[in-house]
This record gives structure tokens, C-alpha cells and sequence, in this order.
């Protein structure tokens, strides 16, 4: 995520590919009308005829509401790994109505009685579980599954929701610059969901631990344009309605899938390192002197060179005109800007396509993997094209901040919720990484970056992760550098200054 411009000083943001499995349906396919009946009222009191089981370990229970994230306790689900998610969504931009029809495929890690799954604020018309009815209720954000026949652990298994109502944007610490989510715009909607939105237009495990492949269906008025990630795979006409069928078939978390909808013009090619390119602007924008296709297409290629090759089937841009969203987001393969921004917005969210898209945060404590990294892209851009050094952007944000600046009191290795956007986390986490370079030399350092970029490819990964595999490469101690610059609040001193 780039800062909004008001906080800004410049103006800015080893998994593998998971499929969906074979879903084993626990009943057979023919099922009589009166034994359904009975399934059906089963469900829908949660009343289970006790059964022996051959030990205690081997009993189905209750899937946990969260992760156990300390900065959102109730995000994602315990239980169950996703797989994949198959969304189907119809929206009027008049009305602002959502109606949804969600699967969710996934495996059981634990045999289960029930599961939750997030879903805030939206209402649940039915829930099915691999086609049978099953009984729910919500809990808050909460929506509680219970199937009829309880899940073993090892299940592949699917949940059908289906739901509606009118998804309001979330509110956050002023560092969140401003609402987030699903944005109702002059012609549609703008959809940017960092970090616990996605849950407000479907249900989901809204965790970035918890990556899935996604089919993205979308239902809009004619003469609209429906973008979402990865591949354009059809658009169809239905009367005065039409169906644009995306799929990302990368692992992707929750929190960066979008479906902004709109009207756009759209330039489709590639780069010229052949990355298949979309860049759909807001026809009421002026572009003034940035080519949003072409400097897209030209730091795509410049971040595989330095980063390691372009994870995703597909780059671009989305550039809505959305005032009141004063951010910009990386969503995957489609970073969305609210309004066109400047140089150093497109190249940082370009960068979280490795840092933060494909190399995800396991906890939200170690945002700075994603902030701290995109903005030294920022640094490393300038230095590109024969601007600045990355040591003198380093020494002019080092300098504009006094000692007894609330700047050097955020821990970046963790910020604490209220703060884990804070100007800090994005410029310390880029001052650590200059250090690190300075340590290490640059030939160590740019072996480095794409090896951790390939290590953690499509997955997650957490701080010490990225400080170990720095002691590896470099075969130095770094222990006092990263405990220095990550753990230790206060005004690091400088040799010299």
C-alpha cells in the first residue's frame, strides 16, 4: 500500500500454486426426499446423535474463529486450509446492492464438527456444504458453519454461500489515510481491501497465511467494465447485464483481490520482456506527462531483473478517479491507484508484487516485508536512472526526522495495529535495508533479494525468516544491525554524524 498523499513526503504502496482437489461428496448422490428432510432439521438445530469413536484425538470439534494474528485476532479460520475460491458476484451500482454466490473449496486439517468462516455485515440466505444444506448463524464478523456430517481431517471439501446486501467501506486508524474496502463510486465501485476488508463483499478466510487460487465472476450493467486479477478469461452479454470471468490462478491472499468496476478505457499488449499487460484508466483523468501503460511495462521488467522473474501470468494497473480514497493498494497483478499518482507510487506497488503479493506476510506484525521493501524500490528506482543514490535517500529520510521524533518510537519488526502503516514502518524498514546493503556489499545484497523472492515464492514468510537467509548469503553475523534497525526504538547513531 502507497501512503496516501497527505502523509507522504514524495507522493506513494516457498509456497506453491494450490488447486482445488477432487471433492468427496460424504453422502451418495441419490439421497431420499425424507432423509434430506431430516439432514435439513438436523442442521438446522445443530443436534448430533452421539457415536463412539474409536479415541479421544479421533473426535470432530469446532474449527477456530482466527489464526491467531495478534494485531486481528479474528481473522482467518483455524481448521482448514482454502484452496480455491469460485466468487460469482452481481452488483447495481445505483442501488449499491451486492449479491454474491460464493465455494469455497478446501481441506480439513482437523476433523470438524463446525468451522467459521468472515463475513461482515453482509446477509447469509443459505449455506451448503459439498450440495447439502447445512445449518449456520453469525457471530459478528463471524459466520458459523456446521455441516451435517462432521469433516475428517485430510477432507477436501467445498461450502457454498450464498448472500446480498449493500457492502459499506471500514474505517481505520488515521494511518489507514481513509475508508477501504468496497468503495461506491460515481459509476461503480472501487475495491481495495488492506488489511481486513475482503470479508466485507465475501465470505472468506481473511488472513494472508491463508492463499488461494481464485475464479472471479462478475455481473455488472451493460456498458460498465468489470475488472478483477489475474487473466481476462471471458465477457459475455446477458441483456442489459454483463459477465467478466477472471481467474488467478497463483495463490493469492484475501485482502488483494479487487472487482472494481466502472467505466474504463483499456490498453491491453505485453512488456517488452513478454509479461502480458492490462492498464485500464478512468476516462475522466487527465494523464498528464506519466504513461501509466508504459512505465508499468518498463519497471515490470526492471523489478524481474533485480527481484527475480515476475511472479503472476499478468501485470497493469487499475486507475480509478476515487477522491475519497486517498491510497494507493497492490492489489495482484492490478495495482490499484484512486487517481493518477507519480512515478514512485506505480514503481512501489509494482515492487509488492514480489513483496507482499507472491512473498506474503504470515503475520501482520511483519508488515514492514512488504512497506519497508516496496519503499527501498522507490530508492532503488531513483538510483536506476541516475537520480540520487539509495544511500542519499537514505540519509535525507534519516535527517528529516529529529531524535524525539514519534518516528523513531515505532518498532518496525512490530508497529503495534494503530500504527502498522505509519510513515515508519515504510521508511525504517527502507533505512534497515540500506544498512543491510552497506554491510553486506552490493554483490551479496542482490543475491539476496531474488533469493528470498524464490524461497518464499506464492507463500509466506516472517522477519526472522528474511534475517537468517541474510546471515546465509552474507556469512556475517548481522544480530546487532537488524536489532539496531527492526527491534529497538530510538534514533540509531551513524558512524560520523
Amino acid at each position: 500500500m502507497a501512503f496516501p498523499r497527505s502523509i507522504r513526503k514524495h507522493g506513494t504502496r516457498d509456497g506453491r500454486a494450490r488447486r482445488s482437489g477432487a471433492i468427496r461428496t460424504p453422502l451418495p448422490r441419490r439421497i431420499s426426499v425424507r432423509l434430506l428432510a431430516l439432514l435439513t432439521a438436523a442442521a438446522s438445530t445443530w443436534v448430533m446423535s452421539p457415536a463412539p469413536a474409536p479415541s479421544l484425538a479421533a473426535l470432530p470439534e469446532a474449527g477456530l474463529p482466527g489464526v491467531g494474528d495478534s494485531y486481528f485476532p479474528g481473522l482467518g479460520n483455524g481448521g482448514f486450509d482454502v484452496r480455491h475460491y469460485d466468487l460469482d458476484v452481481r452488483y447495481a451500482p445505483d442501488s449499491g446492492r451486492l449479491d454474491g454466490r460464493t465455494t469455497i473449496t478446501a481441506r480439513a486439517t482437523r476433523p470438524l464438527s463446525s468451522f467459521d468462516l468472515d463475513l461482515q455485515r453482509l446477509d447469509v440466505a443459505s449455506v451448503e456444504v459439498n450440495g447439502i444444506p447445512a445449518g449456520f448463524r453469525r457471530d459478528g464478523d463471524e459466520l458459523r458453519v456446521h455441516p451435517v456430517i462432521p469433516l475428517p481431517k485430510g477432507r477436501t471439501f467445498t461450502t457454498t454461500v450464498t448472500y446480498g446486501g449493500v457492502p459499506e467501506p471500514l474505517g481505520g486508524p488515521v494511518v489507514f489515510g481513509s475508508r477501504y474496502g468496497w468503495m461506491k463510486t460515481k459509476d461503480g465501485a472501487f475495491v481495495a481491501c488492506e488489511p481486513n476488508a475482503a470479508s466485507t463483499w465475501f465470505p472468506s478466510s481473511d488472513h494472508p497465511s491463508d492463499k488461494a487460487t481464485f475464479d472471479i465472476r462478475i455481473r455488472a450493467p451493460k456498458g460498465l467494465t468489470a475488472i478483477s486479477n489475474g487473466r481476462l478469461l471471458a465477457t459475455s452479454a446477458h441483456g442489459a447485464t454483463t459477465v467478466t470471468h477472471w481467474r488467478e490462478n497463483k495463490p493469492m491472499a484475501p485482502y488483494l483481490a479487487t472487482a472494481t468496476i466502472g467505466k474504463f478505457d483499456v490498453k491491453r499488449g505485453t512488456t517488452p520482456g513478454g509479461t502480458p499487460l492490462y492498464v485500464a484508466t478512468d476516462p475522466t483523468l487527465a494523464a498528464g506527462k506519466l504513461d501509466m501503460y508504459a512505465l508499468t511495462a518498463e519497471a515490470t521488467d526492471h523489478w524481474s531483473r533485480v527481484f527475480g522473474p515476475y511472479p503472476f501470468e499478468e501485470t497493469g494497473a487499475i486507475i480509478d478517479d476515487v477522491p475519497q480514497a486517498d491510497f494507493s493498494l497492490e492489489a495482484q497483478t492490478k495495482p490499484l491507484f484512486s487517481a493518477v499518482r507519480d512515478e514512485s507510487t506505480v514503481v512501489h506497488e509494482l515492487a509488492h508484487q514480489w513483496f507482499g503479493d507472491s512473498v506474503s506476510v504470515e503475520r501482520w506484525k511483519d508488515i514492514w516485508l512488504n512497506e519497508g521493501f516496496a519503499t527501498y524500490a522507490e530508492w532503488l528506482w531513483d538510483e536506476h536512472k541516475g537520480r540520487k543514490s539509495a544511500h542519499q535517500s537514505f540519509l535525507e529520510a534519516y535527517d528529516l526526522h529529529h531524535a524525539d521524533d514519534p518516528f523513531w518510537k515505532v518498532v518496525v519488526a512490530d508497529p503495534q495495529r494503530e500504527t502498522m502503516l505509519s510513515r515508519a514502518v515504510y521508511y525504517r524498514g527502507a533505512m534497515t535495508l540500506q544498512m543491510l546493503r552497506e554491510r553486506i556489499g552490493d554483490r551479496a545484497f542482490f543475491r539476496l533479494l531474488p533469493r528470498w523472492t524464490k524461497l518464499h515464492r506464492h507463500g509466506n514468510a516472517r522477519t526472522a525468516q528474511f534475517t537468517a537467509l541474510a546471515e546465509a548469503v552474507s556469512h556475517k553475523d548481522l544480530g546487532d544491525l537488524f536489532t539496531t534497525w527492526l527491534h529497538t526504538p530510538g534514533k540509531p547513531a551513524l558512524p560520523g554524524r
